[in-house]
């Protein structure tokens, strides 16, 4: 009972003292031997448990640009300037899930909830960033404006420092613009700081302006009403922005679906209501839309895949570990606060026991770890028996291109749009092992499972390649022009007419 009562008050003030010391860790200056240190670390740790550390790389040349990167580091860095580094190197491994969070969750909670980088939607070709929406009128900018510089720095100086900050599968290209986007202000705000302004350049029909943006005020709620919001309406419209289920044309024959992420979550009654209803009508025609998706579980696409074939399947080959004892190594007890790990101290002994029974040798002496996604699935009961169509691109992300490259294996779909973001081939992921380098205190999470799809691989180290490639232009963005679902209901329309003659 004591030392429980010693470990509870431990626990508390190390909680309680975790927001200051991120603040001092983030302004740190750690000496360069320290920092070489923390290179050797996440080395050794990424051969100990990445199961295809050299599929896209030699290790020769590995070798070389970590011995290269200790080098430069010859004066002290704070843990940002290391990120700086570091990254860089890692996404040379070329794979797409292995990449260094970003220091410090209040970088990644910069915004506070306020908007300043945030009252715009982007579009990034090339070194270009491009304003795409501007829901609030801001000074009245337009979609198509190009921003030129960020507080007098050329906005493709960052977009050329930033792409280096990306990993990607193998020699894929289509995913980064899409991350990019997204992560850009993210980057940002890591290199300086949480600025409350900032002054861009933009450009617009040949004449430029300048502006300053100013991070919106807190507001705070107006009555009791409105801090009471309903908790129905938050998760109902969580629910649809993630899923979404509807019926194009009059006549019910073509059903579209569109999947923003693979969450696993109320996924089994969507699909369950969304396939009865499609059957009832007798769609001929189904569209999948899984671009922007970045992936997420294999448990939900194994689901879905059931309800797109009328044969058994197998959707992923075996899931290959380094050795035996990676599955133990996935920080059980990660952020757990003191409730929660007296709990998960309690339950350890199963958590150690069902990690031990799923993991297995091989026939050809490699370990492997147990996934229902591996074995036969049989189709559902509703599964559609028209014509697929599944919408991608370089947003089409992980899960999103292990169902896309067995939909295309199998000949169960036609795929429609750009090479996807994630590998044909699969990629490593599943499971995590999360590796705080001790002195920088930069965390890197390494994939422990090497994901396959059940297709002859290719080895081709590309995304997933769209049966009927089409890319959409900045102004198909901006006129609101899907030329991808525009193509596929075109299609549709010569087939009907075809039919009736």
């Amino acid at each position: 009972m004591k030392i429980s009562l010693i470990l509870f008050g431990l626990i508390f003030l190390s909680s309680c003292s975790s927001v200051a010391n991120s603040e001092q860790q983030e302004k740190a200056l750690i000496e360069p031997d320290l920092l070489k240190k923390d290179v050797d670390y996440a080395y050794s740790k990424l051969k100990e448990m990445h199961p295809q550390l050299y599929r896209y790389t030699t290790r020769k040349d590995l070798d070389y640009r970590i011995d290269s990167l200790k080098q430069t580091i010859n004066k002290p860095l704070t843990p940002v300037q290391f990120y700086l580094k570091l990254q860089p190197v890692i996404t040379t491994i070329r794979e797409g899930h292995l990449s260094l969070t970003l220091p410090f969750e209040k970088i990644k909670k910069s915004y506070d909830g306020r908007r300043l980088f945030n009252y715009f939607r982007y579009y990034i070709k090339g070194n270009h960033l491009y304003i795409i929406e501007n829901k609030d009128s801001i000074y009245n900018i337009k979609p198509g404006t190009e921003i030129l510089s960020i507080n007098d720095v050329p906005a493709a100086s960052y977009i050329s420092r930033y792409r280096k900050l990306i990993s990607s599968d193998g020699q894929n290209t289509t995913f980064k613009p899409y991350y990019l986007k997204d992560t850009f202000f993210c980057f940002f705000s890591m290199e300086n700081g949480f600025l409350d302004r900032v002054k861009i350049e933009t450009l617009y029909n040949n004449n430029k302006q300048t502006y300053i943006l100013e991070r919106e005020k807190q507001i705070e709620p107006q009555n009791e009403k409105s801090q009471n919001k309903p908790a129905s309406s938050l998760k109902s419209f969580y629910c649809s922005a993630n899923r979404s289920f509807h019926f194009l044309g009059d006549d019910n024959s073509i059903a579209y679906i569109n999947i923003k992420k693979f969450s696993n979550s109320n996924s089994n009654k969507f699909y369950k209501e969304t396939f009865a209803r499609i059957k009832e009508a007798k769609s001929s025609y189904l569209i999948l839309d899984i671009r922007n998706n970045y992936g997420g579980s294999l448990q939900e696409i194994n689901k879905l895949y059931s309800y797109l074939t009328s044969q058994p399947f197998t959707l992923i080959k075996p899931s290959r570990l380094n050795s035996g004892f990676t599955p133990l190594k996935t920080n059980y007890f990660k952020k757990s606060n003191a409730l929660e790990y007296a709990l998960k101290g309690i339950t350890y002994p199963t958590y150690f026991f069902l990690k031990t029974l799923h993991t297995y040798k091989g026939d050809d002496g490699k370990f492997y770890y147990k996934i229902k996604a591996d074995k036969v699935t049989q189709p559902n009961k509703n599964a559609f028996q028209g014509k697929i169509f599944v919408l991608i691109n370089g947003g089409s992300y992980s899960a999103s291109s292990i169902i896309s490259s067995k939909l295309k294996f199998d000949k169960t779909a036609t795929l429609v749009g750009e090479e996807t973001g994630g590998a044909n081939d699969g990629t490593v992921a599943g499971f995590y092992s999360y590796q705080i380098l001790p002195y920088s205190k930069l965390t890197l999470p390494i994939g422990l499972l090497l994901v396959n799809p059940n297709i002859t691989l290719t080895n081709s180290q590309k995304g997933v390649i769209p049966d009927v490639p089409i890319s959409e232009t900045l102004q198909d963005i901006i006129s609101k022009n899907d030329v991808q679902l525009n193509w596929v209901k075109n299609e549709i329309a010569k087939e009907k007419k075809n039919l009736k003659k």
